[in-house]
């Protein structure tokens, strides 16, 4: 499969992405020659993206004019209808929370927002230990499961499908804000949106952890590349058939976690089939300006 970025006008090289003059109309539609597409490079705000096969036909009413801005990934609504997923938050998640408010006499009085929450483990996690939280996926079926677990326990948050790059929420809302793995699901354009919007909505000096694969991790370089360190199609690994992956190493978080103060970054790390593949996460921890 090959990833296509177009605009409404289907022929342009400027450093985005290219068409080359194979393209034709017929009357099922406008066909590409996949085997002349360079589809390297970012993803400007209006292009839209197209999975092709060599000689596909792309009926004209399917090519927009106008960009498909969420942070959501289709894929994942299927991935979480038919997949089993973690119950319990990862050790760095409770280990933030635990330092970031260690001394709170009143918790229901502090909001803190998951973004990408999935079924809710740390939503769960953070809601029974007395916050109050809120949480957003762009999966109907995710925040189902999130809300059925919730009251299955006596637990209450604001959980909302919705997308992460246009938070409902108003600016500083929030004393701190998690995403764990959910952010890598998207190109860096996607991505840098959900962060200014992450930005947005906490509170002046408050902290923001974010997780995301490192590329270091089995499956880098495993599949088509789009865009620096972003992969569809991986062949192997533990995010194969995951839709797109993109993977970070340090300098690549500076260039992405510019607008937070104090960035840090810890490696979390496991091995898969006998030791004989990594996996590895940078946990990243900062917060917005002090007023």
């Amino acid at each position: 499969m090959f990833l296509l970025q177009v605009r409404a006008s289907t022929e342009r090289s400027d450093g985005f992405g290219t068409i080359a003059a194979s393209q034709k109309t017929t009357s099922h539609g406008t066909q590409f020659d996949a085997g002349t597409l360079n589809c390297a490079g970012a993803f400007p705000a209006d292009f839209v993206v197209f999975k092709l096969r060599v000689g596909t036909t792309i009926q004209e009413e399917s090519m927009k004019h106008t960009i498909e801005t969420g942070t959501w990934d289709p894929v994942w609504e299927s991935i979480f209808r038919s997949k089993g997923w973690g119950k319990y938050p990862p050790e760095h998640i409770v280990r933030f929370i635990a330092r970031s408010f260690p001394s709170a006499k009143n918790r229901s009085g502090i909001r803190l927002l998951e973004i990408g929450c999935g079924p809710g483990a740390n939503v769960w996690f953070m809601a029974r230990e007395g916050f109050s939280v809120c949480g957003v996926d762009g999966s109907t079926t995710a925040i189902d499961q999130a809300k059925q677990r919730l009251a299955s326990e006596g637990l209450a948050a604001d959980l909302r499908v919705g997308d992460y790059g246009q938070l409902p929420w108003p600016d500083s809302s929030f004393d701190g804000v998690i995403e764990n793995v959910s952010l890598y699901c998207n190109p860096s354009a996607a991505i840098e949106r959900a962060l200014s919007e992450v930005h947005r909505v906490l509170r002046p000096g408050t902290p923001f952890l974010s997780s995301f694969f490192s590329d270091q991790t089995w499956g880098y370089g495993e599949g088509t590349m789009i865009e620096r360190d972003g992969f569809v199609d991986l062949r192997e690994g533990p995010l194969a058939g995951a839709g797109f992956c993109l993977f970070l190493n340090r300098g690549r978080v500076q260039e992405l976690f510019h607008i937070f103060k104090d960035v840090a970054v810890e490696r979390v790390s496991r091995t898969m089939n006998d030791e004989q593949h990594l996996v590895e996460q940078l946990v990243i921890t900062c917060r917005k300006e002090a007023s």
